[in-house]
């Protein structure tokens, strides 16, 4: 068994779709391939054999053409606000900590990161490792188990990822040796560049400066890739950066402060009759908007709360009036109705608060989780979906209500208002399946282009893998990895 690591000189610098990239590459040359994030921070969440794992390690698992297992992901750590997140280990809930317990927390992770990483590579040609944040960030090196800590102690080779697009590239990488202990200095062997944009000779002084001053050997720049944009983004940071204009159909989404699984617009994004606007805080809800969607968010009650300081509930009243569509994801749906319970304190203060009042639904907040796969139609119209659920919290209807959607073992999920103008459900990535996605956009007066969002996905991983064949020296990078070409 071969295993590499990849580490950036900071956070978001490409670190997780190069492993995607990087997976597909090499299961596409024949090899059993697998990946493995020690650590993961993030609120986009997938679901993966009755457990859930950061939303990377699944499309990274898809690029191996495997299914998601919860040990590709041991730790994954959801922050629930600036100072608190609740803890997964091997999938399930572990409990809460706060800021200032995360140190003394983490080193007591690594058993079972190592349990993890174990039980993945048996049988497995290569392991491809990403790394969390920067080994750089010094201060948290005591009890690091995301980067040089796990490197050292699994014994895998480190290639350093820059970021050429956001500058500095020569420093940050050049610095990050500087800075670090020599011990873990020695486990970096190459170093990527990341993002590169014009004429890739100009860098080539750059590229060998980096080489001279650090001892290590580059593996190559890599240009920006259209492609990519087709595949899910691991940070919410993308959504800073905007989204491309398309059609005419305004669907709005509000950027709540704990958004949760916001890759379920993707396959609106890609609608060339759908122009997909992620508004920001301090930024009015747009009039034009067709539909209105509340995202799924990590702190539902936190999240209400900030939307109202946002003035986008009195948006939202305005949108109604005017006749437009809501739709409501996960935490989305549980603000749309009439009360949220929390009395065991499960996001914070145990409280008890309004919701937004458009559906006839109360939730009470729960300790357990329901995280599954599930499938099914739309009541109204008949239209397929696939998708899965990951909350906490259970939603009773107040009154008869019509459901909107029936799963495939009868049951039946969401909540559809009187007028039929309000809707919610539990249900992340409900607009994969072209045909439910085809049912939204017919409501909305247009016309879907067909595409199955897997499909979408697939295809730009083979593209992305061509890309970076293209550009990496493949057989230095496995020679590290310590596979023979």
């Amino acid at each position: 068994m071969a295993a590499v690591m990849l580490q950036g000189t900071g956070s978001d610098v490409g670190k997780s779709v190069l492993v995607a990239g990087l997976c597909r590459l090499f299961a596409n040359r024949g090899l059993t391939v697998r990946p493995f994030k020690p650590q993961n921070m993030s609120n986009n969440a997938a679901v993966a054999a009755g457990g859930e794992i950061g939303r990377a390690q699944a499309l990274q698992a898809i690029a191996c053409r495997v299914p998601p297992t919860t040990d590709m992901n041991p730790i994954l750590i959801k922050p629930q606000s600036d100072t608190g997140a609740q803890v997964v280990i091997h999938g399930q809930v572990a409990g809460s900590l706060c800021a200032a317990d995360y140190g003394l927390r983490r080193a007591d992770w690594l058993a079972a990161i190592l349990e993890s990483w174990h039980r993945l590579r048996a049988g497995v040609d290569l392991m491809i490792v990403e790394g969390a944040g920067s080994p750089a960030e010094i201060n948290l090196r005591a009890g690091d188990v995301a980067n040089m800590g796990f490197a050292r102690a699994a014994g895998v080779p480190v290639v350093l990822v820059g970021d050429i697009d956001r500058g500095g590239v020569i420093a940050s990488l050049v610095g990050t040796k500087a800075v670090l202990d020599p011990a873990d200095a020695a486990m970096i062997r190459g170093f990527l560049i990341n993002k590169f944009r014009g004429d890739v000779r100009l860098f080539d002084t750059g590229y060998a400066e980096i080489a001279q001053r650090t001892g290590w050997s580059g593996l190559g720049v890599v240009p920006w890739c259209s492609a990519v944009r087709q595949l899910p983004a691991e940070d919410a940071v993308v959504l800073d950066q905007g989204r491309a204009a398309n059609g005419d159909i305004v669907i709005a989404v509000p950027m709540l402060s704990r958004i949760a699984n916001f890759d379920d617009f993707d396959p609106l994004a890609q609608e060339p009759d759908v122009r997909l606007a992620m508004v920001p805080p301090g930024q009015p809800l747009p009039a034009d908007a067709a539909l209105i969607i509340l995202p799924g968010t990590k702190a539902t009650i936190a999240d209400l709360a900030f939307l109202r300081a946002q003035g986008w509930d009195i948006d939202i009243a305005a949108h109604v009036r005017r006749g437009g569509a809501v739709l409501g994801i996960c935490g989305g749906y549980q603000m749309l109705g009439t009360e949220i319970a929390d009395p065991d304190g499960i996001e914070g203060e145990a409280q008890t608060v309004d919701g937004l009042g458009y559906l006839p639904v109360v939730t009470r907040l729960t300790a357990a989780k329901r995280v599954v796969e599930v499938k099914g139609t739309s009541i109204a119209d008949g239209a397929s979906f696939t998708g899965y659920e990951i909350h906490a919290g259970r939603t009773e209807a107040t009154t008869p209500i019509a459901p909107l959607l029936r799963l495939a073992d009868g049951q039946v999920d969401g909540c559809v208002s009187a007028d039929g103008r309000v809707a919610g459900c539990y249900v992340h990535h409900l607009f994969d399946h072209p045909a439910q996605r085809a049912a939204w956009l017919a409501r909305l007066g247009g016309a879907s282009d067909g595409v199955a969002q897997a499909d979408r996905v697939d295809h730009a991983l083979d593209a992305f893998a061509d890309h970076l064949a293209a550009h990496v020296d493949v057989d230095q990078l496995l020679a590290l990895a310590r596979i023979t070409p």
